[in-house]
């Protein structure tokens, strides 16, 4: 299975701000080994990310994210104590679920 995802989740003023490393080598199916062979696509393509039950970001992802995307972004509502959800599914099936608590 994939590495655990990095989830760091803090109170600032009025919103939650969310940092996420998420490790995944993100290949686009357009390099080839060093034998001259394609190597196959394998990307996240789906991200869902949920505060305290409720859906906060949904994001669809391409071949042109880099390796081990990082998503940085901020929302009103959350609380300290909430459990930050974050879940993905690849070009494989592959899915990952990690979750964090809010920081105050």
């Amino acid at each position: 299975m994939a590495e655990a995802m990095r989830i760091r989740a803090m109170l600032k003023e009025a919103f939650t701000e969310v940092h996420v490393l998420m490790p995944h080598p993100m290949e686009t199916g357009f390099r080839k080994d060093d034998s001259g062979r394609p190597i196959s696509a394998h990307y996240i393509t789906d991200v869902q990310i949920s505060a305290g039950g409720r859906t906060v970001l949904r994001a669809t992802l391409s071949r042109a994210v880099s390796q081990d995307p990082l998503l940085h972004f901020r929302f009103k509502g959350g609380r300290a104590g909430d459990t930050i959800r974050v879940d993905w599914i690849d070009t494989r099936g592959e899915r990952r679920s990690d979750e964090a608590t809010v920081q105050a």
